[in-house]
C-alpha cells in the first residue's frame, strides 16, 4: 500500500524539482524503457544515456494511470524535448492533451505527466515519480580513496 499522506504542496514541489532535474537531459538516448504491471501499483522506469561525459538519469514512476511508447524503427532515441508537469486534484485545471490519458474524478489524487519528445515519444501519468542520476562513467573510474 501507498502512503499518500504529504504535507500540502509537497508533491508540486517534488513534480518542479523532479523537471528541473530532467531538462539538461535534451540531447540523452532514451536507453531502456521497463514496465511493470502489479495490481496494486503498476511502475515504470525510463534510463537515458549521454555517454561517458555524462551521467546517466534513471526515471521511476510508479502508481501509473496512463503509457503510451511510440518509436520510429532503426533510429536512435535521442531526446528533443524532456518535461514533467504537475497534475492537481480537481477542481483544478489540466492541460487539455491530457483528456484522453486519465479520466478526473473526486478523490483521484495529484498526478505528475511526463512527456519525452523525439524519435522515442513517451508519455506517462503517475502519482508517484523520482528522478536519479548516477555518476557518469568518467566519475566513476576516479579512484576517490585516497
Amino acid at each position: 500500500m501507498i502512503d499518500t499522506t504529504e504535507a500540502d504542496g509537497a508533491f508540486q514541489n517534488r513534480c518542479a524539482n523532479a523537471a528541473r532535474a530532467l531538462a539538461p537531459c535534451v540531447g540523452h538516448v532514451v536507453h531502456r524503457i521497463a514496465f511493470d504491471a502489479f495490481p496494486e501499483a503498476d511502475s515504470l522506469e525510463i534510463t537515458l544515456r549521454a555517454g561517458p561525459h555524462r551521467s546517466d538519469v534513471v526515471i521511476s514512476l510508479g502508481g501509473v494511470r496512463y503509457v503510451s511508447v511510440a518509436k520510429d524503427s532503426d533510429v536512435e532515441g535521442f531526446v528533443d524535448e524532456i518535461s514533467l508537469m504537475h497534475l492537481p486534484r480537481t477542481p483544478w485545471p489540466w492541460p487539455a492533451e491530457t483528456a484522453a490519458m486519465v479520466g478526473r474524478f473526486g478523490g483521484l489524487p495529484e498526478l505528475a505527466w511526463l512527456r519525452i519528445v523525439g524519435p522515442v515519444e513517451v508519455d506517462v501519468v503517475a502519482s508517484i515519480v523520482t528522478v536519479y542520476s548516477a555518476m557518469s562513467d568518467d566519475e566513476a573510474s576516479v579512484d576517490r580513496s585516497a
